[in-house]
């Protein structure tokens, strides 16, 4: 007995079995930890990793990550509310006036540029640092003790904003989105029921993917908002290759097992194709440096295999058991029959092969100039924390704290150092010991807990604040300088880290990604395609055909002069072409079936006439699953995703529907001397 026989004829055990999985996976998401902090991701050999591995080690305190501003207040009141801030659980490392001027002598007497970092117009500017494992209710807490006219800015408000807002956006995302992925089903099948049925099939699969998140120690929120959506988007073909076989063969077999078996038998090359090409494009990303890439990867690359196992085990048991229904439920076909289509696509193949041949050049060119963005994005204006912000912003402008870890020891190098980075430009001050207590004071004549700000046993800790955003290149020259500063006292025992130097840092990484990503996709998917076509042409043919679109999908923002997310640019290279190739190998598949009885024009309308109903069917739902997810998400890396797959999609379609008939037709004799046992129609081919 074969194994699709043996699998139908448990086919109630097999059900049973996927609904428990999928019960206890729906409970056990709940326990996967979702890390909003990208710099988490960095490798270990990354400055900002090691910088941050031993501040962890050797201090007790932490950095400031937020700065409170309490407007109208005296300087009595200003310390008043500093006690009180301290006071909240979760918030340490508070920093203000009294800590680097002696608040016993007249104002007017102490430097005014110092002052005014911390004091100025009324208002106090208070650093802090707050615990990031409960960022919103320690936030929560300062709002409430700061009142309305208050504001709180700073990495941690990013952080716990985005956090905050990105809660339940994928399911927003789903309650969107189901619902027209399932109208699109119902138009291009002919039962009211097959959809439900192969939402059903990804639905299980997405919750078996999300359950076993828990082996992991954590999950990016990139993958925890992107997972689910691409999942579902990429693996429905395989749903729908399965049940079109089923229904071929429910005409030639009136035994419904039997019909089911063959089906599973005569869709698996094409699912497993299928499934193999988008699985080695997200495979591709486990190789970038930055573990963020390795973390949505092998989350994709999880939920590709359960989407194949789902759809060729239990949605073929819950068919058969459900083929009445399927009966019952039959509609007319809605979707057109695309009949003539093949003859416009040839009428246009040449027009079609110059234009993407002279657009190819120039965008692959602008796509590397485009402006990019490492973090995670703005606030938005509109938000409490953006109006904070600014408001912050507008009085006391802008300051980004970078710590610099240099070996402990000689206080008179450290002196130095202190007051050459305070010369650089865009420095608006710097806080070490002998800045704030004097290098004459011995640290032994002082209270324990004033020194441990400044020194552990074996580093001595300064901090650097700039008047620049968190990226850029004003930013990252800051960065940079300081580096360079520290590096001529110390050489590489000087350490940096901060959000603008993590970012520094991110930028490089995923730079040096770049080109290994991609080459790695495309060398992959190359062999999968070479292995599915047993020729060598075809995956050059196939691969050159979405590379295009991509190409052209990522050259936009430069074009459109807007910056954008260097993650998002990244990942979506390696997923629209694993994701889109099987447009181009559905296409392929057919042509080379039909090229054993046609010329290549002939072979050409007929297979277009066979393929473009499945290709915008499945395009319309990636499409679609893309767009909305960048319209209903709030961060900016995942919502620049979302609309590069969107329109990704909708390029790739573009391609293989005019641009690869036409590769194929002008490279016919090519791909018939490159193919084993291509067998093409050998009457002489007539002029075209």
């Amino acid at each position: 007995m074969s194994l699709s026989r043996k699998i139908l004829g448990h086919r109630k055990l097999v059900i049973v079995l996927f609904v428990a999985a999928a019960l206890l996976s729906t409970v056990l998401q709940f326990g996967v930890f979702v890390n909003y902090n990208i710099v988490d991701y960095l490798p270990e050999d990354a400055e900002s990793t090691k910088a941050l591995e031993i501040m962890r080690e050797e201090f007790d305190s932490g950095i400031p990550n937020a700065r409170v501003l309490i407007p109208d207040v005296s300087i009595t009141e200003a310390l008043e509310y500093k006690k009180a801030l301290s006071e909240i659980d979760g918030v340490s490392d508070l920093m203000w006036l009294d800590d680097v001027i002696d608040l016993h002598e007249p104002l007017e007497m102490a430097d005014k540029a110092i002052v005014e970092n911390y004091y100025k117009d009324g208002s106090a500017l208070i650093s802090l640092a707050i615990r990031d494992s409960d960022d919103l209710r320690i936030i929560k807490e300062i709002r409430s003790l700061i009142g309305e006219e208050g504001a709180i800015s700073g990495n941690a408000i990013v952080s716990a904003t985005s956090k905050e807002m990105s809660a339940g956006e994928t399911t927003r995302v789903m309650i969107f989105l189901v619902p027209l992925i399932i109208i699109i089903l119902i138009i291009t099948t002919t039962s009211w029921i097959e959809p439900l049925l192969f939402m059903l099939a990804i639905g299980v699969a997405i919750l078996l993917n999300m359950g076993t998140n828990l082996l992991f120690d954590d999950i990016s929120f990139i993958t925890f908002s992107v997972s689910p959506i691409l999942q579902m988007a990429v693996s429905l073909d395989y749903a729908i290759f399965l049940l079109s076989s089923f229904r071929k063969y429910r005409e030639t077999t009136s035994d419904i097992s039997e019909a089911m078996s063959l089906a599973m038998k005569r869709s698996l090359p094409a699912v497993l194709a299928s499934a193999l090409t988008t699985l080695f494009g997200f495979l591709a990303l486990v190789f970038m440096r930055f573990e963020i890439g390795a973390n949505l990867g092998l989350n994709l690359a999880k939920g590709v295999v359960f989407s194949l196992v789902s759809v060729m085990v239990f949605l073929p048991c819950i068919t058969v058991s459900c083929y009445r229904l399927i009966d019952k439920t039959k509609h007319r076909r809605f979707i057109p029959t695309f009949k003539g289509s093949g003859r416009v696509i040839t009428k246009v193949r040449i027009p079609a092969l110059i234009l993407v041949i002279l657009l190819a050049l120039p965008s692959y060119l602008a796509q590397n100039k485009t402006s990019f963005i490492y973090g995670i994005g703005d606030l938005e204006p509109s938000t409490r924390a953006g109006m904070d912000e600014m408001k912050v912003n507008d009085i006391f402008g802008q300051s980004v704290p970078t710590v610099l870890l240099v070996p402990r020891g000689d206080v008179a190098k450290e002196a130095e150092l202190t007051d050459e980075l305070a010369e650089l430009n865009n420095v608006t001050s710097v806080v070490s010991y002998t800045s704030s207590v004097g290098a004459e004071i011995p640290p032994d004549y002082l209270d324990k807990e004033i020194v441990s700000q400044f020194y552990s046993d074996n580093y001595s800790r300064i901090i650097v604040y700039g008047d620049t955003n968190e990226e850029g290149e004003e930013a990252f020259a800051l960065v940079k300088e300081i580096r360079d500063t520290a590096r001529k006292y110390y050489g590489s025992e000087a350490l940096t880290f901060g959000a603008s130097a993590n970012l520094y840092d991110v930028k490089d990484i995923v730079t040096s990604d770049s080109f290994i990503v991609n080459l790695l996709a495309v060398l992959a998917i190359g062999f999968v395609l070479l292995l599915t076509f047993k020729s060598l042409s075809l995956p050059f043919i196939l691969i050159i055909t979405i590379q295009s679109s991509i190409w052209i999908n990522l050259s936009i923002p430069y074009f459109l002069g807007s910056a954008l997310s260097y993650i998002g640019y990244l990942v979506i290279s390696t997923v629209q072409l694993g994701a889109t190739v099987d447009y181009a190998i559905l296409f392929t598949d057919h042509y080379l079936v039909n090229r054993r009885e046609l010329l290549p024009k002939e072979a050409v309308i007929k297979t277009a006439e066979q393929t473009v109903s499945s290709v915008l069917t499945s395009a319309a739902i990636l499409s679609l699953s893309g767009f909305i997810l960048s319209f209903i998400s709030t961060n900016d890396i995942v919502s620049q995703l979302g609309t590069l797959l969107g329109r990704g999609a909708i390029l790739s379609t573009i391609m293989v529907l005019f641009f690869l008939p036409a590769a194929t037709t002008l490279l016919d004799s090519l791909v018939y001397k490159t193919t084993l046992r291509a067998d093409f129609y050998k009457k002489e081919h007539r002029h075209e």
